[in-house]
């Protein structure tokens, strides 16, 4: 099974393709998102650390983490967004390794793995991943796209996100077929 990464800001398309690539047979589709958001679930470890560190101010009424509070919290104080990748994210690469041997004993050929923190947290071992593709998209394409799903406010987001060295770079300007083409064409050259 290979295990792809694919990462890239706000809107640069990460979604959309892995969506329509997971379509095809033998491939399947991992969202990080999704895994830290069940990691600080009510009741798990990970909630505990992480309202210990930032307070039950962002707890809403429902006992869960209010994730905007959160964000507010983690974007305002020096070191917070560290603390929380160092809380959270070693939780998610612990999850995602698990699912990858899932995905292994179930026959998946490729595996893509969506999110941003793959090029950019300490917590990530790379060698887990065969490849990792980063999605560039102009930030007129990624705020239009963001404002058509209604994420118009997610447009400023990744910033300080990058490629790096290792990381496979791909235009993902155009239509999500056209985007999603690039992509399979680099993973069958892998």
């Amino acid at each position: 099974m290979r295990v792809i990464g694919l990462a890239g800001r706000a809107g640069s398309g990460k979604s959309a393709v892995a969506r329509l690539l997971a379509t095809n047979p033998g491939v399947e589709w991992i969202d990080l998102d999704r895994i830290a958001w069940e990691s600080y679930e009510p009741g798990t470890e990970i909630y505990r650390r992480v309202v210990a560190r930032f307070g039950e101010e962002i707890v809403d009424e429902g006992g869960a983490i209010d994730r905007g509070e959160l964000a507010v919290r983690v974007f305002l104080e020096s070191g917070a967004k560290e603390d929380l990748e160092a809380i959270v994210h070693p939780a998610v690469v612990a999850r995602l390794r698990g699912l990858c041997e899932e995905h292994r004993a179930r026959g998946t050929d490729v595996l893509l793995v969506e999110g941003a923190l793959l090029t950019a947290s300490p917590h990530v071992d790379r060698s887990d991943f065969d490849a990792v593709i980063w999605f560039e998209a102009s930030n007129r394409v990624r705020r239009e796209r963001l404002e058509a799903a209604g994420r118009g406010d997610h447009a400023p987001r990744g910033g300080d996100l990058a490629p790096n060295a290792e990381t496979i770079v791909i235009d993902a300007e155009g239509a999500v077929d056209e985007v999603a083409e690039r992509v399979w064409s680099r993973l069958r050259n892998l």
